[in-house]
């Protein structure tokens, strides 16, 4: 009798996913190849094909088919594809009120996971409204000064790299300024990756991007109260634990101490206890002044994805770029040359104002992020039934979206000869000539990315430092062409190798 129910349950089960991958079929909507349990995921999640070269691929192959759009399968969840600018802007602006979600996994019991890119709805609404007054330009710029503290290090570290090795991985080097930042500016806390590397904070935030299969699966495929239930974690119960009581004890230490720093963390306290940001040092509540408007959990959530999002996208952008001018003499020689112009204007000092008087270090950057923007798709999530408009194609509540980002970039169509790094691309001339939402790097509509203006700084003042003090050359270690690696931001597998010349 048990087996018999089991053989039943298995058939059934057979016969749901075989159904469930003729969706798109069923509407009319061309698919990517389809492998039963897999759907288009397995050579991704096998590591054959890398999630981003998947994306990118698949993006190809659908506009050669001449389609506006088309549906593919992750496991037998059905996700939606589209390749026409215009349903892209329909998506993430038009009509953004339907795709009010990224489709990512959260609970509120997995206080990690509840952060402003997972959340949905109204509660994205709420916290979004809270969070945005802190990252405004003014807000940024007061940490500017923690920033060029870093590059302080930066540049003794790889002075001492170029004086005593033949070739060093820039990839390291960019991976542990950047979680430097990140520490300082997003938790207040000081870590010596640069002549630290193996230190915990360093250390968690490298196992964070280490691809989970298993994790990834799950979330995929099994309802999330029931995983919760089960004691599931979606990055692990130690590595969770860690950034709590890391969070906790900071929040505990300044609120006991009346420790004020010019951080991302002070700004989160003050929406804690005074419900308001503002120019005051204190962080604690006073009769006088408004509820705080977020919880504890709340400043946990983001200032994890304040470091998840911030340290690897932005170590990712240096490097890329650090591989371009490499093999770019003369755009690296053009670029130090505005650097050391701007910088003499300042005094030698590199001050906010000064980083903001770089137009060609702006065009670099924006062509890095186009040839290899931090994520290979922007996902999304149809909240309420949505019609595409113009066709007969309706994507029901729950359906999957993803924006093929890495795709859009390397579409001759837009950028002509794609594989050539061409910071003059970004020149308003050309900017003008393109259409629109052929440039996503940092996604677009209500659900832009929050901390881009931050992202972009961060790896501008790297570079500034790197480029302003050592000549660069690509070392004959770094395998080309290069390999991206697995995972969901686009980065070099194995490591960039270049040579470096004090100037």
């Amino acid at each position: 009798m048990v087996v018999a129910i089991l053989v039943i349950g298995v058939i059934t089960f057979l016969i749901y996913v075989k159904w469930r991958q003729t969706y798109w079929t069923r509407r009319g909507l061309p698919t990517a190849k389809t492998e039963f349990l897999f759907g288009d995921m397995r050579k991704a999640i096998t590591g054959v094909e890398p999630l981003a070269v998947r994306t990118k691929n698949r993006y190809n192959e659908i506009k050669a088919l001449g389609v506006k759009h088309a549906g593919f399968y992750m496991f037998w969840r059905q996700i939606y594809f589209p390749v026409d600018l215009q349903i892209i802007k329909n998506i993430m602006q038009q009509d953004a009120d339907y795709f009010q979600s990224h489709g990512g996994y959260y609970h509120s019991d997995d206080v990690l996971s509840t952060h402003l890119f997972t959340l949905e709805n109204q509660r994205w609404k709420e916290l979004r409204a809270k969070l945005t007054p802190a990252f405004t330009s003014g807000k940024i710029k007061m940490m500017f000064e923690t920033l060029t503290e870093k590059t302080e290090l930066l540049i003794d570290a790889v002075g001492k790299l170029a004086d005593e090795t033949e070739g060093f991985a820039i990839k390291n080097v960019c991976g542990n300024f950047t979680t430097d930042v990140i520490a300082s500016c997003g938790f207040g806390i000081e870590c010596d990756s640069l002549n630290e590397p193996d230190n915990a904070f360093r250390n968690f935030g490298k196992k964070l991007l280490v691809p989970n299969l298993l994790r990834f699966a799950l979330t995929n495929i099994v309802n999330w109260n029931l995983l919760v239930k089960l004691g599931f974690t979606g990055f692990g119960r130690k590595t969770s634990q860690f950034f709590i009581d890391l969070v906790k004890d900071t929040i505990k230490h300044r609120e006991d101490n009346e420790v004020f720093i010019k951080d991302f963390m002070h700004l989160l306290l003050q929406l804690k206890n005074q419900g308001i940001i503002s120019d005051k040092t204190n962080v604690n509540r006073t009769k006088s002044e408004a509820k705080g408007i977020l919880s504890e959990n709340d400043i946990i959530g983001q200032c994890f994805v304040f470091f998840i999002a911030g340290f690897e996208t932005s170590s990712s952008t240096m490097t890329f770029t650090m591989l371009e001018l490499a093999q770019n003499q003369d755009i690296q020689d053009k670029l130090r040359k505005e650097i050391k112009e701007v910088l003499a204007k300042h005094d030698g000092k590199l001050t906010y104002e000064a980083a903001m008087e770089m137009p060609y270090l702006d065009k670099v950057v924006n062509e890095a992020l186009r040839k290899f923007p931090p994520l290979p798709f922007i996902p999304r999530k149809c909240t309420r039934n949505y019609q595409i408009p113009g066709t007969d194609v309706v994507l029901e509540k729950g359906t999957g979206v993803h924006i093929p980002v890495w795709g859009i970039h390397n579409d001759p169509e837009y950028f002509p000869n794609p594989d050539v790094f061409d910071p003059e691309r970004f020149s308003e001339k050309n900017k003008a000539s393109r259409p629109e939402y052929s440039y996503l790097p940092f996604g677009a509509g209500p659900r832009i990315c929050i901390g881009l203006r931050f992202g972009k700084l961060q790896a501008k003042v790297g570079l500034t430092a790197l480029l302003n003090n050592f000549k660069f050359t690509l070392n004959e270690k770094t395998p080309m062409p290069i390999q991206i690696d697995r995972g969901f931001i686009i980065t070099v597998k194995g490591n960039v190798w270049v040579d470096a010349v004090r100037l």
